[in-house]
């Protein structure tokens, strides 16, 4: 007799971040069962990675409850054969799709190679067979709309769900690689939000460089989106990671009527300098920050500890988190940088890394919860941090695995720092919590809207 393989990978068509269920059937019972995925992303680099099972008594492989015993990941995980794709061209970092709506494609092969037991028991068993199958994976679900804004000076991407709303809505905000996070911007407008992805440097008519970016820049774009989208419960969050996560703290602290709740990836507590996305004509320890065409008070600045030598001598690839922990030193300059977060009027997430590379966003966040519970916070908030994870923390279900990497600015090598699989496991953990967090703020807000 002859065996049937049969692969499947349900569903077929969904959004990214809903797990496949990859599941091999009629192989022979202790076969070893290969699977390869390979996923043409953005430039059309393919990544890749593959995973080898061995069938049960049945003949069945089930990611979601297998462990592999060789391959590009360890223990279960149901979409371990994406997060630990690596490029073919060994170098690629951008794993989303361009443009954004496009789809990502992924195909499976499974390939069973049974042991010569089986033919001692006289069963014609051929040496190897083999099935595949393809899932698509996408960031804009079906009728979310996308519209580039060129207009009152702001350079973003706004991304409405499908119906005629009112939706509440989300501002979406880079880190130091700039540039406008359309990705995540799809996935909140997937998800029910109206979704603005604002560039603020490295954009279409914009600064090269994050130094000297005026605050008032952002509070613009919160009143363009209210008047553009008019949020169900006048209803806008912000959500940033790194730089990004430094700047909604900084903007719910200082423009605290128009924040209605801050998501803060690897944020920091601290206004800090311009750092590796500075203009090379101020520098790394120049201001980042205006206000009233005033720059803010930065950790950097008149620090009696602040040294680079750990990040710029270090040993490769580089840890920027290791400068940034010689500036916590002095106490001082610390409590002159601090970001005044109990101004801030609305629920608050932080979701750090334990290892992250970049900068201490651990001890960041904490210091964050620790002041606002210091000044008794009246709204919720919540922080996440995630064990032997670095500071690439985004959604799932996409590849982890490219930990050293050419800043985008100023191309020094250095390491967000995490593994693989931690990094994928607080990619899913944090979304899920992330949109448990924004429903909650919004029915709070729905509810105070309407007992006022």
């Amino acid at each position: 007799m002859t065996s049937s393989l049969i692969l499947t990978a349900p569903p077929a068509d969904a959004l990214i971040d809903v797990p496949r269920h990859l599941v091999v059937r009629g192989a022979a019972p202790g076969a070893h069962v290969t699977l390869t995925a390979r996923t043409a992303r953005a430039g059309g680099v393919v990544w890749h990675a593959e995973a080898t099972f061995v069938a049960d008594a049945d003949g069945v492989v089930d990611a979601s409850r297998d462990a592999p015993v060789s391959g590009s990941y360890r223990g279960v995980s149901a979409m371990g054969l994406i997060w630990s794709q690596v490029p073919e061209d060994g170098k690629s970092r951008d794993v989303f799709p361009q443009p954004v709506i496009a789809p990502l494609v992924t195909t499976v092969v499974a390939q069973a190679r049974h042991s010569a037991g089986h033919e001692a028991d006289n069963v014609a068993v051929p040496s190897s067979v083999s099935s595949s199958v393809s899932f698509t994976q996408r960031l804009a679900a079906d009728g979310v709309t996308r519209r580039e804004v060129r207009e009152d000076g702001l350079v973003g991407t706004l991304y409405l769900p499908p119906g005629d709303g009112p939706h509440p809505a989300v501002m979406i905000l880079n880190g130091s690689g700039g540039g406008i996070n359309e990705p995540r911007a799809a996935l909140y407008a997937s998800h029910g939000y109206a979704a603005f992805a604002l560039g603020y440097f490295k954009g279409p008519g914009l600064p090269d460089y994050i130094s000297n970016t005026p605050l008032e820049y952002f509070a613009k774009g919160m009143d363009w989106l209210r008047r553009t989208v008019k949020p169900a419960h006048d209803f806008v969050a912000l959500s940033g990671q790194s730089r990004g996560g430094e700047l909604v703290l900084l903007l719910g602290a200082t423009f605290p009527d128009a924040v209605s709740a801050v998501i803060g990836y690897v944020p920091s507590a601290l206004i800090h300098s311009a750092q590796n996305a500075c203009d090379p004509a101020i520098g790394r320890e120049g201001p980042t920050w205006l206000l009233e065409g005033k720059p803010l008070p930065h950790i950097w600045e008149n620090n009696r500890t602040a040294s680079w030598a750990p990040f710029d001598e270090g040993p490769p690839p580089h840890r920027h988190a290791k400068a940034m922990l010689t500036a916590l030193d002095d106490p001082d300059a610390v409590e002159r940088a601090r970001i005044p977060v109990e101004k801030i009027r609305g629920p608050v997430m932080l979701l750090s890394a334990e290892d992250d590379g970049s900068w201490p966003s651990s001890r960041y966040s904490r210091m964050v919860t620790e002041r606002l519970a210091a000044r008794a916070h009246p709204y919720p908030v919540e922080h996440l941090d995630f064990d032997n994870a670095g500071h690439a923390i985004v959604f799932p279900y996409v590849p982890t695995t490219q930990l050293v990497y050419a800043h985008p600015v100023s191309g020094k090598i250095s390491t967000g720092g995490g593994e693989p699989s931690a990094n994928a496991l607080a990619d899913e953990r944090s979304w899920s919590a992330v949109q448990a967090f924004l429903a909650q703020a919004v029915a709070e807000r729905a509810q105070s809207q309407g007992q006022s």
